[in-house]
């Protein structure tokens, strides 16, 4: 990598840096490209030579935050107790970025529509959190560590479906949700 490409790749990494600080303070409303720019050290128009609209800069800021969770998730890792524990790890982290899973939960919600730019994005997310906790399940089951009567995939479907519901609760009435505590309560209630 050398010259125009690589002083691209690193304005872009500087941009998204500067998104993530910005979304994470001031959440998905409270921000601009305008102020991002300014973070980046970068005009407006510049900004969107890189990240033409709103839609793909915040999808850019969320696959950068899987790559930070993978890496924090190890979801290459053989699947087992650590990877639940390591998503309770995960939603521990959120609480202390509020701006960025008020940019998760709103995003999240307009791009049910097919055509909306992150769509794809959040089908792939879901399916690789889905997978990484269904695999897991099913190996505690596989191992007898599972309470009787409790079936993997819907263990899977219902932690995840939990995470994302009270994610979302958490944002709106932070003193009354229990983010981390609610996991881990649920989690201890299907181990065996």
């Amino acid at each position: 990598m050398t010259g125009g490409y690589l002083k691209g790749r690193i304005r872009r990494e500087d941009i998204l840096s500067a998104a993530v600080a910005v979304y994470g303070e001031a959440g998905y409303h409270g921000s601009s490209l305008r102020e991002v720019a300014k973070r980046a050290g970068i005009t407006h128009a510049g900004l969107l030579y890189y990240f033409p609209t709103k839609e793909a800069l915040l999808t850019a800021v969320l696959e950068r935050r899987d790559i930070e969770d993978a890496e924090r998730l190890q979801l290459g890792a053989p699947p087992g107790l650590h990877v639940l524990r390591h998503f309770i790890a995960l939603a521990e982290h959120n609480v202390a970025h509020p701006g960025i899973v008020d940019l998760y939960s709103r995003l999240a919600a307009e791009a049910v529509a097919p055509d909306h730019p992150a769509h794809d994005y959040f089908v792939r997310h879901y399916q690789l959190a889905r997978d990484a906790a269904l695999a897991s399940f099913q190996m505690l089951a596989d191992e007898g560590r599972l309470r009787a009567g409790v079936e993997p995939g819907m263990a899977a479907l219902t932690f995840i479906a939990l995470m994302d519901g009270l994610q979302v609760q958490w944002l709106t009435t932070p003193d009354d949700v229990d983010l981390v505590g609610s996991l881990r309560v649920y989690l201890d209630n299907v181990l065996a």
